[in-house]
């Protein structure tokens, strides 16, 4: 329920570490855009769908392999790329997303977000519906209603939540930790101890990696909920320039 826009703030230091490409998922960028979910045709919303979006991305915008950042569901895709187009990717930092969550449904979550309204009359609006902190994570977001004067007025959902909500139900059918494995980039995985992840599957993660031997993964937990780079942005940045610094990950990119 992101945008790539909601990493602005974080832009500063991370140019500082190379060239930026941020951009929008499929399905994220306006109430416009819309799959036909009628038709029983997953493919539009598959998670095999983004990540062939995100090595278009690659493909057109960087300048060899990138250093790919993804948190939450960009997580997923990022080392679901790593290990479909290995030559696109230099190295992961994937943040609190994990393998397997079948069974685990969005569940009772369900009628809460669909009870949501699609257009929020100003920040307090969207504040007093999901905190401060993710009401500044979706304010980002969020596409802005012209005010009568032409000046920025309110906000309305950059997509549809049933949409959202089809999306991560994948999640909870089906497994990667067989795309983990084929993971050849150094890694580094930061949770939130607040998160969503079912315990323990981060540092399994790096377990695994560990026990290729071939490959390597660092696993570091945060005392943050699951935006854990807007809660913890100088521990997050910190962390992540130390990881590129130890794997000698060329800062051009």
């Amino acid at each position: 329920m992101g945008r790539g826009r909601t990493w602005s703030r974080h832009l500063p230091w991370l140019q500082g570490l190379g060239r930026v490409v941020v951009y929008d998922a499929s399905w994220h960028r306006g109430r416009g855009e819309r799959p036909d979910l009628e038709t029983g045709d997953g493919r539009s919303i598959a998670t095999e769908r983004f990540v062939e979006e995100a090595a278009a991305v690659l493909e057109a915008h960087a300048d060899g392999p990138a250093v790919v950042v993804g948190h939450s569901m960009g997580g997923l895709h990022a080392w679901c790329l790593a290990a479909a187009r290995p030559e696109l990717v230099q190295a992961l930092v994937v943040e609190d997303m994990a393998p397997d969550f079948r069974g685990r449904t969005l569940g009772p979550w369900e009628p809460w977000l669909e009870s949501w309204p699609v257009e929020f009359p100003d920040d307090d609006a969207v504040d007093a519906l999901v905190g401060p902190v993710a009401g500044r994570y979706f304010r980002e977001s969020f596409d802005r209603i012209p005010g009568a004067d032409g000046s920025p007025g309110g906000y309305r959902l950059h997509g549809h939540i049933d949409v959202w909500c089809a999306i991560a139900a994948q999640w909870g059918k089906r497994d990667y930790w067989a795309e983990w494995a084929a993971v050849q980039a150094p890694a580094l995985l930061v949770e939130a101890a607040h998160g969503v992840t079912p315990a323990g599957q981060m540092r399994e993660m790096a377990e695994r990696k560990r026990a290729q031997r071939s490959r390597s993964a660092r696993h570091v937990v945060l005392d943050a909920g699951h935006l854990a780079h807007d809660v913890a942005p100088g521990q997050f940045q910190q962390l992540v320039t130390e990881f590129l610094r130890e794997a000698r990950i060329s800062s051009r990119r």
